[in-house]
């Protein structure tokens, strides 16, 4: 069995599977662009929120890009650059 973590949040499961990389790299820096996930939700404040109250570093905070979505940008403990957003109407 691969060494893994399973997390839960309302209706998603995500499972994440350890690397067999010694060293991470996110998109931006081996591609010079792109986050290395996107979840789409329409709680962004609120998770921003939360996640600022944990200590989680904000890379970008909740805004409309340039593409229409309002997102906001987290970066995890490998230095991978997560956004969480959706498109608004």
């Amino acid at each position: 069995m691969e060494p893994h973590i399973c997390l839960y949040r309302d209706t998603i499961e995500l499972i994440l599977t350890q690397s067999a990389l010694h060293k991470i790299f996110p998109n931006r820096i081996q591609y010079g662009y792109g986050y290395d996930a996107y979840f789409i939700t329409d709680k962004q404040a609120a998770m921003q929120q939360e996640f600022v109250d944990k200590g989680i570093t904000i890379v970008r905070p909740l805004m409309i890009t340039g593409y229409g979505n309002k997102e906001f940008v987290f970066e995890d403990i490998d230095s991978r650059w997560i956004a969480v957003g959706n498109k608004i109407s």
